[in-house]
């Protein structure tokens, strides 16, 4: 029998993790905006998520009750600054219910033209940033290429391009230019001549023309990526039940199952700017996702604003004919110093991001009393504790970054 000495310089020890809190931004890449999310983990798996907001907060509501509802519209482009023609619209549509304005039909296609252009706009946005967040860059410059081509339409029409002030109340604050020269990017892209003149029209259904098949291509680049989709497929999901319970809205609420859009499901003036038109809601489950896609995942979060792209072509082509057959003007009159009346409005559009809720109370006087604004985006936000809990702190970029949320319209 031999006798085991132990070695009395070898010493165990019970190894265990600590948990440790690490802070995600403010000033971080794939935050989207000036966002601080506080983790807190224990080695590499995150057990908790807590979103600090308020970085880019600028009184904009305390603002509005010291201005004219004209005067306020360009405070609304600060808001969700990659879509300020859908936020423009939302609080002249407000503004408009409050004092019993009636638009016309050229003002209405008008809207739904611009809009949609937006709505495109600010997907593609949405495209390239998330590639980006998970390491493609290809993505990022070809959506920003296309969107680039809208900004250059947007200028036509109004001056601007980002902060845009366009849609105002009564209409718009142009009518649309009769003819404009070609943008470059579109020039190259289909072999026109540079500086060449054509319909603004013209150029648009030319545009729109190029662009619905390259939405296809991104497909084949990013949708159906193998590590696009094992970096997506089945992280972060979020319940139907759960989308519900915290009021999220837009792309992530049908991401989950849940079949509801103001532009066909409201009762409000903006529900019916869209009556007439043929479009489809994308809704998960999608019959062409990937095996490994769960209801309510990233991929589904990403694969529904893709499809919303198509939907919106289908619009803005639509929106075109109607537009050239209506009658009427650009823009109702609205004076600056107009009363309110003593009455109080609550009225919500599906913009990209989900439903902008504007909440007017007039007293008599040309600026309201109580001005509110309620975020898509703060409720979508909220839900990052519950759908970050438990994974892997690699994976925090690729589950914010399909909530595709904006910083400027959370805080105000």
């Amino acid at each position: 029998m031999s006798l085991v000495i132990e070695d009395p310089r070898v010493v165990e020890f019970d190894v265990q993790t600590d948990e440790m809190l690490v802070n995600m931004g403010p000033q971080h890449p794939s935050t989207h905006g000036v966002l601080r999310l506080l983790l807190r983990t224990d080695g590499e798996i995150v057990h908790e998520c807590t979103p600090h907001i308020g970085y880019l907060h600028r009184c904009a509501e305390k603002i509005g009750e010291n201005l004219s509802p004209p005067q306020y519209i360009p405070y609304t482009d600060r808001m969700d600054y990659l879509a300020a023609m859908n936020m423009n619209l939302g609080f002249a549509l407000a503004t408009e219910k409050l004092i019993g304005m009636q638009v016309g039909q050229k003002a209405l296609h008008l809207r739904v033209l611009i809009a949609e252009l937006g709505r495109i706009a600010s997907h593609l946005v949405g495209m390239g940033a998330y590639g980006l967040d998970l390491g493609t860059f290809s993505p990022f410059l070809y959506a920003f290429r296309e969107r680039e081509i809208i900004l250059d339409l947007f200028e036509e029409a109004c001056g601007a391009r980002l902060t845009c002030s366009y849609l105002t109340i009564g209409g718009a604050t142009h009518d649309l230019p009769e003819e404009i020269e070609i943008p470059d990017g579109l020039a190259s892209l289909t072999g026109r001549k540079p500086g060449e003149r054509y319909p603004f029209l013209e150029v648009l259904e030319m545009f729109l023309q190029w662009l619905e098949p390259r939405i296809w291509e991104y497909h084949t680049l990013l949708t159906r990526n193998a590590i696009f989709i094992k970096r997506t497929a089945g992280l972060g999901v979020l319940t139907r039940e759960m989308a519900i319970s915290y009021g999220c809205t837009g792309p992530v609420l049908r991401g989950s199952g849940v079949d509801f859009d103001l532009r066909r499901d409201g009762e409000s003036i903006y529900t019916r700017m869209y009556e007439g038109y043929e479009y489809e809601i994308p809704v998960a489950p999608f019959a062409e996702a990937p095996r490994e896609v769960i209801v309510g995942d990233n991929w589904c979060r990403f694969y529904v604003r893709m499809m919303e792209v198509v939907q919106s072509i289908r619009l803005v082509r639509q929106a075109i004919p109607r537009y050239k057959a209506a009658a009427g003007t650009h823009r109702e009159g609205f004076k600056m110093n107009t009363k309110l009346p003593k009455d109080e409005v609550y009225l919500e559009t599906e913009c990209p991001r989900g439903q902008m809720g504007f909440y007017l109370v007039g007293n008599g006087d040309a600026a309201p009393l109580r001005l509110r604004a309620k975020s898509s985006c703060f409720c979508n936000l909220s839900v990052t504790d519950k759908i970050c809990e438990g994974v892997p702190l690699a994976d925090i970029p690729a589950i914010v970054g399909s909530l595709d949320i904006v910083m400027g319209e959370i805080d105000r």
